[in-house]
């Protein structure tokens, strides 16, 4: 089965999680700290994290940082609050998404199975496939429907970075340190204006938009 370590202080969210991952076919290995937390996920590696925001001695940042430096587990941050700058400072630590409480269930189950079937296609793969869409990493090509379509170099990179992290929410800064270079770090109106040309070439509806956070690939 698969196990997922759930950190969280509240002991009534993490009921609910319990209850919530067993229904989805999940076991939960619950923590109350971050400290409970890391040393958990050390004793015996888990196959995912959800991970609350504001812990008793610490957060769900560090918690997620310091899980980054020995595993590329799907991480999932909870938090009551949805300010664009803790977002931002947990998907710039490794976290893979970001929660703003209350959540739904179905909701948050839907994005763990995103990000756990995210890892497990992670190698490699020449070509992705979705609704219509083939980009074929090795030729720099890309199909809507069977028909070609012409992206420069830049869009075509954007694409592929976006592809490989399918489901998982990148930020503006990370598109554009990875795309662009460290010297584009802040260029958020470049960024824009690519993702908007890329849409308008594949079609709205497989570049999500997280207002004032990033993207995601879906």
């Amino acid at each position: 089965m698969t196990r997922i370590l759930v950190c969280d202080d509240e002991p009534q969210i993490l009921r609910a999680l319990r209850v919530v991952l067993r229904e989805a076919g999940f076991e939960a290995i619950p923590a109350a700290t971050a400290e409970e937390a890391l040393d958990r996920a050390a004793v015996r590696p888990p196959d995912a994290a959800i991970v609350d925001l504001v812990l008793p001695d610490g957060d769900g940042v560090e918690v997620t940082r310091r899980l980054r430096e020995w595993s590329e587990m799907p991480i999932i941050v909870l938090s009551a609050v949805g300010d664009e700058d803790e977002k931002v400072r947990a998907l710039e630590a490794g976290a893979d998404d970001y929660v703003t409480k209350p959540f739904g269930p179905r909701e948050l189950v839907a994005r763990l199975q995103a990000a756990l079937r995210r890892v497990a296609k992670e190698a490699d793969e020449p070509v992705v496939r979705a609704d219509g869409l083939e980009i074929d990493f090795a030729a720099r090509t890309v199909r809507v429907d069977g028909a070609p379509v012409h992206l420069t170099p830049i869009e075509f990179d954007l694409l592929r970075t976006l592809a490989r992290h399918r489901g998982r929410l990148l930020t503006h800064r990370s598109l554009l340190v990875e795309v662009w270079g460290l010297e584009y770090a802040s260029d958020t109106a470049v960024l824009r204006t690519h993702v908007a040309n890329l849409r308008r070439k594949i079609g709205p509806a497989h570049v999500q938009t997280d207002p004032g956070v990033g993207y995601r690939f879906v």
